[in-house]
This record gives C-alpha cells, structure tokens and sequence, in this order.
C-alpha cells in the first residue's frame, strides 16, 4: 500500500518542495525514514507513532518506508510529522483523500505526542513557494496561520491537532480558511516613539546620519563615553525609507526561517540590531550544523549597530568585509551551501582610546601614544575603508544641553529632507543607492565643478587614498549634493564629504 502528499522544507531563506512518500509492506514491524532526513526528522517516528494512538486512530503494524523526494535535496527542521502522519493514514486507508485535493496542498507541522500540531519555522518562505508552485491550499499549525495568510491567493488552514485535521480530511468538520492579512500590511505601520529632537546639541552627528540614510552610507562614531553616540545610532531609523513590500517580504522571510516571528505577523519596521561585543562569528554571520541567519541577515534592509567595536575580536569583525560589499552572506557546509541576504547599513561605535577621552575638552586623556595607536590598530584598514562616514562626537557641555533656544531639527524633518534627496537620486540612476554604485556609475553620475575637481585632486594626493577611498569621498558627496538638489557636485559638497573620512586625514597627516 502506498500513499503520497506534499510538503517543503527551506534552504536559506527559499522553499524547496518535497514528495513525502509512504510504502506499507507485510514483515517485521518497523519504521524507516529515507531521503537525507536530518537527526530531527529522523526522530520523528517516535513522535507520529506516539500522536497517532494518542488521537485515538489505528496506527498499521507493518513495515513503514518514508521516503522524502528529492533524495539529493537535504530535508532540515521538523516540518514533516504531520505530512509523513497524513500519508501513514492514507496508505492505510484510514484516510482516503481526494488525489486533486492531495495534488492542489501542501502539509506543514510537528507533532506532540498528545496529537498536538505545534508551530515550525519558515511558513511564510514555504507558503510564497506554494503559490508560485500553483498549489491552492496550506495545511499549517494554527499558531503560524497569520504569518501564512500574508501570502494572497493561498487558502491557509489551520489546524491545532491531528485529530482535528482528519475529521477535516474526512469531510466531517469544516474549518474557514484564515482570510488574508495582506492588505493590512501598510496600517501596520506605525510612528517611531524616538525623534532626533530629544538629542541636545550633536549637530555635525544628526548631519552625518541624514547623509548616511539618504544614501545607505554605513557609519562609525568616534567620541568619549557617554557623548551620546548610542542614543543618536537608536534614531537612524526615524529617518530611514519606509520599507518596500518586497523589503518586508524578504525581510520577514528571514526572522520566519530564525522562528522569531512570534506574535509578529510582518516586520514592517527597519530592524534595528545591537549585538554584544561578545557575539561569536557564528553568531553575527550565521552558522551551525543546520545554517541559521545570523545578526547581520537578521539586520537585513535595517541598521546593525555594533557598539564598543574595538571590544569585538578581530576575527569576528574581519568576516564582514564581504557582506559590507557583496549585500550577502554565504555559509558553507560539508554537505550543503546557504546564502542569506545581508543588505544592512553598519553604525560602529569606538571610544577614541583606551581610557575613553582622547581630545575631549571635559576630561584630560591619560592614554600614551603608543597605547592608543595599539587600541585603534586592533581595527584592520581594509575594514575601516568600507565605512564610509568618520564622524567624531564630541561630549556637549552643560549650557548646550540647558539650551532652550536650540531648535534643532526633529525626526520628520530629517526624514522629509531625506526622502527628497533619495527622489532626487532616483530621477537620475534609478533604485540604486548613493553608497551602493559601482564604478563606471560613479564615473558617470558625480560630475564635479572645477573647483571640486581641484579639491579632490589635492585630497588624492595628500590623504593618500586608496580607489575605495577616493570612491567613498564621491559617494558621499554625490548624496550631499542630492540634499542640497543640486546635479553637479561642488566645492563644498566635496569639502563636506572629506570631512567625513577622519581616519583617512589622520593617515594622511
């Protein structure tokens, strides 16, 4: 007796379908699961055989062969208890389901042992699959019905147990399907609770942080504890585009697959991710036996923020050169290779020396030469030149931060200036960020004035500036020039963005 239903499992953040088949034969009782399962699904026998009995159903006393197709495709995660159970029933005619209705859904879930259908991982990724796949229907747990609804098109239904789901099977119970949350994804946007407005003084910072929004540059703060260099890199996403829907498709892909979506059914907001200095490479990459998102995926169309970067290891940091320029992570295994987006806009922030008070005008510095060259040096120069901005913070003084005269700008104003200067840039390359254009677009999009042309000629010469750098100054610019709306970039645009690049002066010196 044999029996087939339909199912999927991930890899990275995309949905492979599988072929869960099910053989029943006469000998000694035994059950065996084929097809590159891992140790979890291998297990799972116990749980299907224990939630079958459990659901007061006839569980066969024969030899069961499981066969997850295709056998060359690694099977991870338990989402097949419930479709390897489904089959079970079906070959042995406990069940006996329509084969249109089998060929048109796709089964999702683990099982307890009571028969309970407990939530999985990665439902929206599968059930964006299933609609391309042409498949109309979802059997998911109840608890992931509202992540699986957002996909339109797709009836999604829910189920709490197993033996709840047969009574469905067997046309005795009827369930609605669960109506689609996708046009509820833009009134689930919500106003920020943070605004630039309560940061006292830092102007030059709060300026820095336009300019790297406008144009997705990634940033470092330099400045002494407590100058604020936290409370200004919380409010970066005040001023950032709102998401796209493709951007919080890809990025909610990505926290289903991490199983952090909880009660959220959309990550509608830029995440904002602050990993401790401690974090392992695997943890700020992804990584493990079965590759899972690491911080910088979960940062992914949002902001990473890595505070008391010279406290991570040099090792940790240096593996976020590539996916600072490739907007990727690749995670490679003996048995298998995944790829995770990694498209994030990096805010570092250091103290200027050991004792935290290099230059500042409050407290004196009792660091030496040698020391705070060694504490700045635990930073490699290629990492250090793929951030664009340099910008030092310095701590404000007690008349700044009682100044109620001060009208410094607040977060919607910002945002507006900003979102000007991103049209701006559209009008003239498309969707393609400031920060993110190759060379021949920079060649081809930063015109300069004379004048500018002189200034960046000198700064070449006498910053000694590699090509990035000297890419990163025209970057820059170009997005300082699209908030002043202006198509050529000019002297002052260039001087600004110069500016920006400190570590490159003080190299240069």
């Amino acid at each position: 007796m044999h029996a087939k239903v339909f199912s999927a499992t991930t890899i990275g953040i995309d949905a492979h379908p599988v072929e869960v088949e099910v053989d029943l034969s006469m000998g000694i009782v035994g059950f065996f699961i084929v097809g590159l399962p891992d140790k979890a699904i291998r297990e799972s026998k116990d749980r299907i055989r224990a939630a079958i009995k459990n659901s007061k159903l006839r569980f066969p006393l024969r030899v069961i062969t499981v066969n997850l197709a295709p056998a060359n495709l690694k099977k991870q995660d338990i989402l097949f208890d419930v479709p390897i159970a489904i089959a079970i029933l079906q070959a042995s005619r406990v069940l006996s389901i329509d084969p249109e209705f089998i060929n048109e859904t796709l089964f999702l879930g683990e099982l307890s042992l009571d028969g309970t259908i407990r939530p999985v991982c990665g439902v929206l990724s599968i059930a964006h699959t299933a609609l391309k796949m042409g498949k109309k229907r979802l059997i998911v747990p109840k608890a992931n019905t509202r992540e699986a609804s957002l996909i339109k098109g797709i009836e999604v239904i829910g189920l709490e147990n197993l033996g709840e789901l047969v009574s469905y099977l067997k046309n005795e119970t009827s369930i609605t399907p669960t109506p689609s949350t996708f046009d509820s994804f833009q009134g689930a946007i919500k106003s920020h609770p943070l605004d630039f407005r309560q940061v006292k003084g830092q102007w030059q910072a709060k300026r820095a942080l336009q300019i790297a929004a406008a144009g997705r540059h990634n940033i470092l703060f330099i400045g002494p504890p407590g100058s604020g260099k936290t409370m200004l890199a919380k409010r970066l996403a005040t001023i950032l585009p709102a998401m796209s829907f493709n951007e919080v498709i890809e990025t909610t892909k990505i926290y289903s697959i991490a199983g952090m979506l909880r009660d959220t059914t959309l990550i509608v907001h830029r995440p904002f991710r602050s990993p401790h200095h401690t974090i392992s490479q695997a943890g700020l990459v992804g990584g493990g036996s079965n590759p899972r998102p690491g911080e910088i995926s979960l940062a992914n169309n949002g902001v990473l923020f890595l505070d008391e970067l010279t406290e991570f290891t040099r090792s940790t940091l240096e593996v976020l050169r590539q996916p600072l320029e490739g907007k990727q992570v690749l995670i490679s295994r003996a048995n298998m290779s995944v790829e995770y987006p990694a498209s994030f806009l990096l805010i570092a922030a250091l103290n200027p020396c050991p004792c935290g008070y290099f230059g500042d005008k409050s407290k004196k510095c009792s660091c030496s030469e040698p020391q705070i060259k060694k504490y700045i040096g635990k930073l490699s120069g290629p990492l250090l030149d793929r951030i664009d901005l340099h910008v030092n913070v310095m701590s404000i003084d007690y008349d700044e931060l009682k100044n109620k005269k001060e009208q410094s700008k607040g977060s919607q104003e910002m945002f507006d200036e900003v979102m000007r200067a991103v049209e701006f840039g559209k009008n003239r390359h498309g969707q393609v960020a400031n920060a993110n254009l190759t060379s021949d677009q920079v060649e081809q999009f930063c015109m300069l004035s004379p004048p500018a042309e002189r200034i960046i000629k000198l700064a070449f010469e006498k910053l000694h500036l590699s090509m990035r750098g000297y890419h990163k100054i025209l970057k820059i610019a170009r997005t300082i020039a699209d908030l002043a709306n202006s198509d050529t970039i000019e002297q002052t645009h260039i001087q600004e963005a110069i500016m920006y690049r400190s570590l490159d002066r003080e190299e240069g010196t």
